[in-house]
């Protein structure tokens, strides 16, 4: 859950380097996420088959924009080892 201190909106992978594709632990980072997927999948839906080239340009800024969320409202992104 959210803390009063510091809101961290997406948790950081146990092992490895990044953040896990495991769910957000605020709703605001649900609603960031809800909106990515349904403006990539409104591209898809408009732009292919015909321009997948114009969905790959028309891709990159919503891809951005979550990993700027990410990094912003994430926790602090490094090598972790487990229980590290």
């Amino acid at each position: 859950m959210c803390t009063k201190t510091k809101k961290i909106w997406f948790p950081a992978k146990r092992y490895r380097w990044g953040w896990g594709l495991g769910l957000p632990r605020c709703w605001q980072g649900w609603v960031v996420m809800v909106l990515c997927v349904l403006l990539l999948a409104g591209a898809g839906y408009l732009l292919l088959p015909r321009r997948a080239m114009g969905f790959d340009l028309v891709a990159v800024a919503p891809t951005a924009i979550l990993i700027a969320v990410y990094w912003i409202k994430g926790e602090k992104p490094g090598w972790r080892w487990g229980k590290d």
